[in-house]
């Protein structure tokens, strides 16, 4: 039998990190098997010495989120737990990161709430490549992501950027997409030319949307701290202190990528997303998101992350239909 405790709590946080009625410490001795108590304004936990270990470490973690966004779900605690499950997965793809051994734990910063909400809901990380992907956003200047529809690509880009301005390591938010017709024109719809680009941008600004409410994101464009802009108004910019996404980049030419990865500045950080499976480009034209991770692998500040199937989050009906033409 092996005890460890915690140093003293906030009478106010340790309300939002037991939970009503201790939900959360219940979920905790499910989870682990030990004793968990509170006296003296310490918390103490016993039981086997790695289950130990483990619960301190989900504890200690649950006080950093308390401190960050003041409640805890059920679901906060075991995403951060990591529930019943071991991870079988090993992760790789991220360059100059040591591969996740197997039977392991899932690691303490992967399962870390983002500071961001999305329809009263905190942000994290759903499955093991999601949580690689926030990992290589969080550590490197540039992340490409390239994956099927519905694995949380443009969501978990745009949570990360929306972070970092809150957290105000950077000042801007770019958002950017190919203006590339999937199949149908739609040149001859009326309305200005902002009308003809909306349709284009709208997946960006409902990504957007989810975490940030309508009157506050129109003031942050009106103020040119978020942009949501075509590719084509990139060129010629350079752009220090900002977070910038490029978002179906399946659907640039080489030189359209090029151009793109030019922009950044001092202090910037950009993710390139894309789904190399639904390409828009004219027959014969090479993507330019193929080109580039193809050219940038070797550098070491470069990330690139594979989502699959099973790393998509949406209806699982998505997943079914992802496979069924995976399978063709």
């Amino acid at each position: 039998m092996t005890e460890a405790t915690l140093p003293g709590t906030r009478p106010d946080e340790l309300v939002n990190l037991f939970g009503p009625r201790d939900q959360n410490l219940r979920v905790l001795r499910r989870i682990f098997d030990v004793a968990i108590t509170h006296r003296d304004g310490r918390i103490r936990i016993s039981g086997k010495a790695a289950e130990v270990k483990e619960a301190t470490r989900v504890l200690e973690e649950m006080r950093f989120v308390v401190q960050r966004q003041g409640m805890l779900s059920i679901e906060d605690v075991e995403a951060i737990a990591g529930g019943e499950e071991r991870s079988d997965v090993v992760v790789s793809d991220v360059i100059g990161e040591t591969r996740a051994k197997r039977g392991t734990r899932k690691s303490q910063q992967s399962f870390r709430n983002l500071d961001v909400r999305a329809s009263g809901r905190s942000v994290r990380p759903r499955t093991e490549g999601q949580t690689a992907y926030v990992d290589a956003i969080r550590n490197h200047n540039l992340t490409f992501c390239v994956g099927p529809a519905g694995t949380g690509k443009t969501f978990l880009a745009v949570a990360m950027a929306v972070e970092a301005l809150k957290s105000q390591s950077v000042r801007k938010i770019v958002l950017v997409r190919p203006a590339v017709e999937a199949g149908e024109s739609l040149g001859f719809l009326p309305g200005d030319l902002r009308a003809k680009l909306n349709p284009y941008l709208r997946p960006l600004l409902d990504a957007l949307g989810d975490m940030i409410d309508y009157d506050q994101t129109r003031n942050l464009m009106e103020l040119d701290i978020i942009e949501v802009i075509p590719l084509a108004y990139m060129r010629g910019r350079t752009l220090n202190d900002a977070f910038i996404i490029l978002d179906e980049a399946q659907n640039t030419t080489v030189a359209q990528m090029k151009m793109f990865l030019t922009r950044m500045g001092e202090r910037s950080r950009m993710v390139v997303s894309g789904d190399v499976t639904q390409l828009d480009l004219p027959r014969g034209v090479a993507s330019g998101l193929s080109d580039a991770i193809e050219r940038l692998g070797p550098i070491q500040q470069v990330a690139k992350i594979w989502l699959k199937s099973s790393d998509i989050v949406r209806h699982a009906l998505v997943q079914k239909i992802v496979l069924a033409y995976e399978d063709r």
